[in-house]
Protein backbone atom coordinates (compact mmCIF):
# COMPACT_ATOMS: atom_id res chain seq x y z
CA UNK A 1 0.00 0.00 0.00
CA UNK A 2 1.25 3.50 -0.83
CA UNK A 3 0.17 4.78 2.63
CA UNK A 4 1.65 3.15 5.72
CA UNK A 5 -0.03 3.51 9.11
CA UNK A 6 2.53 4.14 11.82
CA UNK A 7 0.05 4.60 14.68
CA UNK A 8 -3.71 4.52 15.32
CA UNK A 9 -4.94 6.32 18.44
CA UNK A 10 -8.54 6.36 19.64
CA UNK A 11 -9.52 9.83 20.88
CA UNK A 12 -13.22 9.20 21.49
CA UNK A 13 -16.04 6.76 20.84
CA UNK A 14 -15.94 7.63 17.11
CA UNK A 15 -12.76 9.66 16.68
CA UNK A 16 -9.39 8.25 15.64
CA UNK A 17 -6.07 9.90 14.89
CA UNK A 18 -3.74 8.14 12.48
CA UNK A 19 -0.07 8.83 11.95
CA UNK A 20 0.88 7.79 8.42
CA UNK A 21 3.62 8.04 5.85
CA UNK A 22 2.69 8.32 2.16
CA UNK A 23 4.84 7.58 -0.87
CA UNK A 24 3.27 10.51 -2.73
CA UNK A 25 4.40 13.01 -0.07
CA UNK A 26 7.76 11.71 1.04
CA UNK A 27 9.36 10.73 4.35
CA UNK A 28 7.49 13.17 6.58
CA UNK A 29 4.87 11.86 8.99
CA UNK A 30 1.29 13.01 8.39
CA UNK A 31 -1.75 13.09 10.65
CA UNK A 32 -5.20 11.94 9.55
CA UNK A 33 -8.29 12.26 11.76
CA UNK A 34 -11.13 9.81 11.15
CA UNK A 35 -14.72 10.01 12.40
CA UNK A 36 -16.36 6.60 12.33
CA UNK A 37 -20.01 6.28 11.24
CA UNK A 38 -22.88 5.96 13.67
CA UNK A 39 -23.38 2.24 13.09
CA UNK A 40 -19.72 1.28 13.40
CA UNK A 41 -19.44 -2.08 15.21
CA UNK A 42 -19.01 -1.48 18.95
CA UNK A 43 -15.41 -1.93 19.99
CA UNK A 44 -14.26 -2.38 16.39
CA UNK A 45 -11.01 -0.94 15.10
CA UNK A 46 -9.79 -0.43 11.59
CA UNK A 47 -7.92 -3.71 11.52
CA UNK A 48 -10.80 -5.81 12.90
CA UNK A 49 -13.77 -4.16 11.18
CA UNK A 50 -12.89 -5.45 7.73
CA UNK A 51 -12.83 -8.99 9.06
CA UNK A 52 -16.26 -8.61 10.74
CA UNK A 53 -18.43 -7.16 8.01
CA UNK A 54 -18.55 -6.43 4.32
CA UNK A 55 -20.59 -3.25 4.78
CA UNK A 56 -19.27 -0.08 3.14
CA UNK A 57 -19.87 3.51 4.27
CA UNK A 58 -20.01 6.64 2.10
CA UNK A 59 -16.93 8.81 2.57
CA UNK A 60 -16.77 12.55 3.25
CA UNK A 61 -13.36 14.23 3.06
CA UNK A 62 -12.90 17.53 4.91
CA UNK A 63 -9.88 19.70 4.01
CA UNK A 64 -8.37 22.35 6.27
CA UNK A 65 -6.88 25.65 5.13
CA UNK A 66 -3.29 26.80 4.90
CA UNK A 67 -1.21 26.86 8.10
CA UNK A 68 -3.78 24.59 9.77
CA UNK A 69 -3.74 20.81 10.26
CA UNK A 70 -5.91 17.72 10.26
CA UNK A 71 -7.29 18.45 13.75
CA UNK A 72 -8.74 21.83 12.71
CA UNK A 73 -12.26 20.61 11.97
CA UNK A 74 -12.38 18.89 15.37
CA UNK A 75 -10.99 21.88 17.28
CA UNK A 76 -12.97 24.62 15.57
CA UNK A 77 -16.33 23.08 14.65
CA UNK A 78 -18.94 20.75 16.13
CA UNK A 79 -18.58 18.24 13.29
CA UNK A 80 -18.44 15.35 15.77
CA UNK A 81 -21.89 16.16 17.14
CA UNK A 82 -23.24 17.34 13.79
CA UNK A 83 -22.47 13.99 12.16
CA UNK A 84 -23.52 11.79 15.07
CA UNK A 85 -26.80 10.62 13.50
CA UNK A 86 -25.42 10.12 9.99
CA UNK A 87 -23.96 6.87 8.69
CA UNK A 88 -21.03 8.60 7.02
CA UNK A 89 -17.33 7.89 7.34
CA UNK A 90 -15.44 11.21 7.63
CA UNK A 91 -11.73 11.63 6.97
CA UNK A 92 -9.81 14.82 7.75
CA UNK A 93 -6.29 14.51 6.31
CA UNK A 94 -3.23 16.67 6.70
CA UNK A 95 -2.77 18.97 3.72
CA UNK A 96 0.65 20.32 4.61
CA UNK A 97 1.51 23.76 5.98
CA UNK A 98 1.29 25.12 2.44
CA UNK A 99 0.61 21.97 0.47
CA UNK A 100 -1.67 23.65 -2.04
CA UNK A 101 -3.80 20.49 -2.54
CA UNK A 102 -2.14 19.97 -5.91
CA UNK A 103 0.36 17.58 -7.41
CA UNK A 104 3.40 19.86 -7.35
CA UNK A 105 5.44 20.43 -10.48
CA UNK A 106 8.50 19.60 -8.37
CA UNK A 107 7.70 18.09 -5.01
CA UNK A 108 4.89 16.36 -3.08
CA UNK A 109 1.86 14.98 -4.87
CA UNK A 110 -0.89 16.14 -2.52
CA UNK A 111 -3.85 15.55 -4.80
CA UNK A 112 -2.70 12.00 -5.53
CA UNK A 113 -2.42 11.38 -1.80
CA UNK A 114 -5.84 12.83 -0.99
CA UNK A 115 -7.90 11.52 -3.90
CA UNK A 116 -6.34 8.12 -4.61
CA UNK A 117 -4.01 6.88 -1.87
CA UNK A 118 -6.01 8.03 1.14
CA UNK A 119 -9.20 6.64 -0.36
CA UNK A 120 -7.55 3.25 -0.82
CA UNK A 121 -6.54 3.30 2.84
CA UNK A 122 -10.07 4.25 3.95
CA UNK A 123 -11.59 1.55 1.77
CA UNK A 124 -9.30 -1.27 2.84
CA UNK A 125 -9.10 -0.44 6.55
CA UNK A 126 -12.37 1.32 7.34
CA UNK A 127 -14.81 0.14 4.69
CA UNK A 128 -15.18 3.34 2.63
CA UNK A 129 -17.55 3.05 -0.31
CA UNK A 130 -17.12 4.53 -3.78
CA UNK A 131 -19.77 7.11 -2.82
CA UNK A 132 -17.77 10.22 -1.96
CA UNK A 133 -18.11 13.94 -1.23
CA UNK A 134 -15.52 16.59 -0.38
CA UNK A 135 -15.56 19.96 1.36
CA UNK A 136 -12.95 22.42 2.53
CA UNK A 137 -12.25 25.86 3.94
CA UNK A 138 -9.98 28.53 2.45
CA UNK A 139 -7.20 26.72 0.55
CA UNK A 140 -8.93 23.46 1.42
CA UNK A 141 -12.04 24.74 -0.36
CA UNK A 142 -9.92 25.23 -3.45
CA UNK A 143 -8.65 21.70 -2.89
CA UNK A 144 -12.22 20.38 -2.77
CA UNK A 145 -13.09 22.04 -6.09
CA UNK A 146 -9.83 20.92 -7.69
CA UNK A 147 -10.27 17.30 -6.56
CA UNK A 148 -13.79 17.14 -7.99
CA UNK A 149 -13.01 18.99 -11.23
CA UNK A 150 -9.86 16.94 -11.89
CA UNK A 151 -11.64 13.65 -11.28
CA UNK A 152 -15.05 13.85 -13.01
CA UNK A 153 -17.66 11.55 -11.53
CA UNK A 154 -15.64 10.62 -8.45
CA UNK A 155 -17.33 13.02 -6.02
CA UNK A 156 -21.08 13.46 -5.73
CA UNK A 157 -20.71 16.81 -3.97
CA UNK A 158 -18.04 19.47 -3.48
CA UNK A 159 -18.28 22.45 -1.12
CA UNK A 160 -15.83 25.35 -0.95
CA UNK A 161 -16.12 27.66 2.06
CA UNK A 162 -14.11 30.83 1.32
CA UNK A 163 -12.06 28.84 -1.18
CA UNK A 164 -10.48 30.35 -4.33
CA UNK A 165 -12.24 29.19 -7.49
CA UNK A 166 -9.41 30.11 -9.85
CA UNK A 167 -5.67 30.58 -9.43
CA UNK A 168 -4.94 32.13 -12.82
CA UNK A 169 -6.27 35.68 -12.49
CA UNK A 170 -3.42 38.19 -12.02
CA UNK A 171 -4.49 39.12 -8.51
CA UNK A 172 -5.09 35.53 -7.41
CA UNK A 173 -1.84 34.17 -8.85
CA UNK A 174 0.38 36.84 -7.31
CA UNK A 175 -1.38 36.66 -3.94
CA UNK A 176 -1.19 32.88 -3.76
CA UNK A 177 2.48 32.82 -4.73
CA UNK A 178 3.29 35.45 -2.08
CA UNK A 179 1.23 33.72 0.62
CA UNK A 180 2.79 30.34 -0.14
CA UNK A 181 6.30 31.74 -0.01
CA UNK A 182 5.95 34.00 3.03
CA UNK A 183 3.48 32.14 5.25
CA UNK A 184 4.22 28.62 4.06
CA UNK A 185 7.99 29.11 3.94
CA UNK A 186 8.34 27.03 0.78
CA UNK A 187 9.36 27.93 -2.76
CA UNK A 188 5.99 28.66 -4.44
CA UNK A 189 7.44 28.14 -7.92
CA UNK A 190 7.93 24.46 -7.10
CA UNK A 191 4.15 24.13 -6.89
CA UNK A 192 2.86 25.55 -10.18
CA UNK A 193 5.92 27.16 -11.73
CA UNK A 194 5.96 30.68 -13.15
CA UNK A 195 2.64 32.14 -14.34
CA UNK A 196 2.39 32.16 -18.15
CA UNK A 197 5.78 30.44 -18.53
CA UNK A 198 4.48 27.20 -17.02
CA UNK A 199 0.82 27.81 -17.83
CA UNK A 200 0.01 24.17 -18.51
CA UNK A 201 0.71 23.41 -14.85
CA UNK A 202 -1.45 26.33 -13.75
CA UNK A 203 -4.29 25.22 -16.04
CA UNK A 204 -4.07 21.67 -14.70
CA UNK A 205 -4.60 23.03 -11.18
CA UNK A 206 -7.27 25.63 -11.94
CA UNK A 207 -10.92 24.81 -11.10
CA UNK A 208 -12.08 27.50 -13.52
CA UNK A 209 -10.21 25.89 -16.42
CA UNK A 210 -11.42 22.43 -15.36
CA UNK A 211 -15.02 23.48 -14.63
CA UNK A 212 -16.55 21.16 -17.24
CA UNK A 213 -15.37 18.24 -15.08
CA UNK A 214 -17.83 19.30 -12.38
CA UNK A 215 -20.88 18.32 -14.42
CA UNK A 216 -22.92 15.90 -12.33
CA UNK A 217 -21.33 17.02 -9.04
CA UNK A 218 -23.41 19.01 -6.56
CA UNK A 219 -21.70 22.30 -5.74
CA UNK A 220 -21.82 24.78 -2.87
CA UNK A 221 -19.83 28.01 -2.64
CA UNK A 222 -19.85 30.51 0.21
CA UNK A 223 -17.79 33.58 0.94
CA UNK A 224 -17.89 37.06 2.45
CA UNK A 225 -17.57 40.23 0.42
CA UNK A 226 -15.66 42.65 2.60
CA UNK A 227 -13.66 40.63 5.13
CA UNK A 228 -14.77 43.13 7.77
CA UNK A 229 -15.96 41.88 11.18
CA UNK A 230 -19.48 40.50 11.05
CA UNK A 231 -22.06 38.99 13.39
CA UNK A 232 -19.86 36.08 14.49
CA UNK A 233 -16.79 38.13 15.40
CA UNK A 234 -16.12 39.05 19.02
CA UNK A 235 -16.08 42.78 19.76
CA UNK A 236 -12.56 44.16 19.69
CA UNK A 237 -11.15 41.13 17.87
CA UNK A 238 -7.70 42.08 16.46
CA UNK A 239 -7.64 42.61 12.71
CA UNK A 240 -5.87 39.92 10.70
CA UNK A 241 -4.34 40.16 7.24
CA UNK A 242 -6.01 36.81 6.53
CA UNK A 243 -9.32 38.66 6.27
CA UNK A 244 -8.15 40.15 2.97
CA UNK A 245 -8.69 36.66 1.58
CA UNK A 246 -12.47 37.13 1.63
CA UNK A 247 -12.66 39.86 -1.07
CA UNK A 248 -9.93 38.04 -3.01
CA UNK A 249 -11.92 34.80 -2.98
CA UNK A 250 -15.09 36.71 -3.86
CA UNK A 251 -13.35 38.08 -6.97
CA UNK A 252 -12.64 34.51 -8.12
CA UNK A 253 -16.22 33.36 -7.63
CA UNK A 254 -17.68 35.69 -10.27
CA UNK A 255 -15.82 34.24 -13.28
CA UNK A 256 -16.30 30.74 -11.91
CA UNK A 257 -20.07 31.18 -11.76
CA UNK A 258 -20.08 32.51 -15.33
CA UNK A 259 -18.15 29.44 -16.47
CA UNK A 260 -20.53 27.10 -14.64
CA UNK A 261 -23.50 28.82 -16.28
CA UNK A 262 -21.85 28.44 -19.67
CA UNK A 263 -21.57 24.70 -19.01
CA UNK A 264 -25.11 24.59 -17.56
CA UNK A 265 -23.80 23.25 -14.27
CA UNK A 266 -26.02 24.14 -11.28
CA UNK A 267 -24.49 25.53 -8.11
CA UNK A 268 -25.77 26.71 -4.72
CA UNK A 269 -24.19 29.83 -3.24
CA UNK A 270 -24.29 31.80 -0.01
CA UNK A 271 -22.49 35.07 -0.65
CA UNK A 272 -22.78 37.23 2.44
CA UNK A 273 -21.43 40.73 3.03
CA UNK A 274 -19.44 41.05 6.27
CA UNK A 275 -17.51 38.34 8.06
CA UNK A 276 -13.87 37.48 8.60
CA UNK A 277 -11.81 34.67 7.07
CA UNK A 278 -12.26 32.50 10.13
CA UNK A 279 -13.74 29.34 11.60
CA UNK A 280 -16.93 30.75 13.15
CA UNK A 281 -18.21 31.52 9.66
CA UNK A 282 -17.01 28.23 8.24
CA UNK A 283 -18.78 26.32 11.00
CA UNK A 284 -21.96 28.22 10.16
CA UNK A 285 -21.54 27.38 6.49
CA UNK A 286 -20.86 23.74 7.33
CA UNK A 287 -24.27 23.60 9.01
CA UNK A 288 -25.82 25.28 5.98
CA UNK A 289 -24.42 22.78 3.49
CA UNK A 290 -24.54 19.67 5.72
CA UNK A 291 -28.01 18.44 4.63
CA UNK A 292 -26.95 18.60 0.98
CA UNK A 293 -23.69 16.77 1.69
CA UNK A 294 -25.52 13.99 3.53
CA UNK A 295 -28.22 13.69 0.86
CA UNK A 296 -25.59 13.38 -1.85
CA UNK A 297 -24.07 10.44 0.03
CA UNK A 298 -27.35 8.64 0.66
Amino acid sequence: MSVKILDEERLGDRLLRLTVRADAIGPQELSVHVLLPRSWPAGGTGSTRAARTTRAWPLLTLHHGGLDDSSSWIRHTDVVELSRDDDVLIVMPDGGRAGGYTDWRRGPQWQTFHVRDLFELMRERYGAAEVRAVAGVSGGGYGALLSAASNPGVFRYAAALSGPCTIRSPLASLTLLAATGVAGRVNPLDMWGLPLVHDRYWRACDPLHLAAGLRGTGLFLSCGLTGRPGPLDAPGEPWSAANLAEPLVRSTIRPFLRRLRAHRIPVTTHLYRDGTHSWPYWERELHRVWPSLVRSLA
